[in-house]
C-alpha cells in the first residue's frame, strides 16, 4: 500500500509540474492584444490558462492527499 501511494504522490506531483508548464506555455504563445483586451469576455487563450491552472491546483491537492494518507500509514497515531 505504501508503495502504491508514494507512486501516486509522484504520479500527482508530476501531472501538476505538466499542467503548470502547459499554462505558462499557453501564456507565453499568447498575443499582447488578447492580454490586454476589456469588456469583451475572455479570450479563447485565456479560458485554456485557466482550465491548465485548475488542473494544476486539482492534481496539487490529490498530491497532498496521497501524501497525507502515506503518512498516516507509515506513522500510524496511537
Amino acid at each position: 500500500m505504501t508503495i502504491l501511494l508514494t507512486l501516486l504522490v509522484i504520479v500527482f506531483a508530476l501531472a501538476a509540474l505538466g499542467a503548470l508548464v502547459r499554462g505558462i506555455v499557453i501564456f507565453l504563445r499568447t498575443e499582447d492584444s488578447a492580454l490586454r483586451r476589456t469588456g469583451e469576455g475572455p479570450s479563447r487563450s485565456g479560458l485554456r490558462q485557466n482550465r491548465m491552472m485548475w488542473r494544476r491546483i486539482q492534481f496539487q491537492f490529490l498530491a497532498v492527499a496521497a501524501a497525507v494518507l502515506l503518512l498516516l500509514l507509515i506513522h500510524p497515531r496511537g
